[in-house]
């Protein structure tokens, strides 16, 4: 009955639910780094990871484990992306002229 708790299955199960709590882990503390590191970063730095992230998961050497964790890592610049273009939107004014070409001041941008 004890012989086969040494089976190679049974360590192959017992290896594979260690590993999955490790990657479990590993994904948590990565997705709190990434958290903690994104709010620092600016548009250009962001999307640099994220382009980074996308070779990655594009040149499918990437582990399916890992690739979740890039994906969600992805996930969340690009949010952040969209947030840095949307408060950079809001910032642009547009310059209006006068009647000769003259700047006469700044209204805010319309976008439609």
């Amino acid at each position: 009955m004890l012989s086969g708790i040494n089976s190679p299955n049974c360590r192959l199960e017992a290896l594979t639910e260690a590993q999955t709590a490790v990657i479990a882990m590993t994904m948590n503390e990565s997705d709190q780094n990434m958290s903690e590191d994104s709010a620092d970063l600016n548009f250009e730095e962001a999307l640099r990871r994220l382009e980074e992230i996308v070779r990655k998961l594009e040149s499918g050497d990437v582990p399916l484990d890992q690739s979740i964790a890039l994906y969600e890592q992805g996930e969340k610049l690009r949010g952040l992306c969209q947030k840095r273009l949307e408060d950079a939107q809001a910032k642009i004014e547009k310059i209006t002229l006068d009647r000769e070409g003259r700047a006469q001041g700044t209204a805010p941008f319309d976008a439609d």
